[in-house]
């Protein structure tokens, strides 16, 4: 049976939770630590699995990558068009464990606000890097960081944002070692916050939490247990040929 998680993420419910100057701020965020970890490589073909969201595309485009946008189900495509405006880029469609493309169709393939919400994240590992040619790129919320008081957090979490998913946290040492079962090694990463994302949305995005969440960047706070995570991972030089 497959897993249809974008269908959500793509939908206007999930777009409400990015609205204003909270959502602004939060999607600044992923941007900057996406085009960190990014940094460095030569921009080529580039897909989206489970982007209906359209939350990459233009970061992505704007440096240079040629984008293709993957879904599940044909009201992604709907929402990536109507309801995101992304009218102008390649989209394909098919199950997440079964890409409608070749081997190494891609430089690089992407995944944000999917993973979590895949039981069966190995086999979509696997098939994000049967499909790369270079590299892959994923976010993940940590299992060490403040995400530990998700339990706490999510009866707050949910009054927010109304239909709030439960989702699944990693470590960076089960994700790399998944990875290398496929032949890619660890390259890069960047982590978003310090505070829980909540506090930000509670916060409306003023200046004071963005000022706190400032000072946990400059603390190191940030980059010892920060949350989310994206991670890059690059195939081994041995697997390129």
């Amino acid at each position: 049976m497959t897993e249809t998680p974008d269908i959500e993420t793509s939908s206007a419910d999930y777009a409400r939770r990015f609205a204003g100057k909270a959502g602004a701020y939060l999607l600044e965020r992923q941007a900057q630590a996406v085009c960190a970890a990014i940094e460095g490589l030569r921009p080529g073909t580039a897909l989206d699995v489970g982007g209906g969201h359209g939350q990459l595309v233009d970061v992505l485009r704007e440096r240079g990558w040629r984008v293709t946008v993957h879904g599940t189900d044909s009201a992604c495509e709907t929402n990536l068009r109507t309801l995101h405006g992304k009218r102008d880029c390649e989209y394909v469609q098919g199950d997440l464990f079964k890409l409608p493309v070749a081997d190494r169709s891609y430089d690089l393939v992407t995944a944000v606000r999917l993973i979590s919400h895949v039981e069966a994240w190995p086999r979509l590992l696997a098939e994000m890097t049967r499909v790369a040619r270079r590299s892959v790129l994923v976010d993940y919320p940590s299992a060490f960081a403040l995400n530990a008081l998700t339990p706490l957090l999510f009866g707050l979490k949910k009054s927010l944002e109304g239909n709030t998913r439960t989702y699944t946290s990693f470590s960076h040492r089960e994700l790399c070692a998944e990875l290398a079962k496929h032949g890619f090694a660890f390259a890069a990463q960047k982590k978003q916050f310090f505070l829980p994302m909540v506090l930000h949305r509670m916060g409306g995005g003023a200046a004071p939490m963005r000022a706190a969440e400032g000072l946990c960047r400059a603390l190191g706070l940030t980059a010892l247990a920060g949350s989310p995570v994206i991670l890059r991972a690059d195939r081994n030089e041995q697997a390129r040929a």
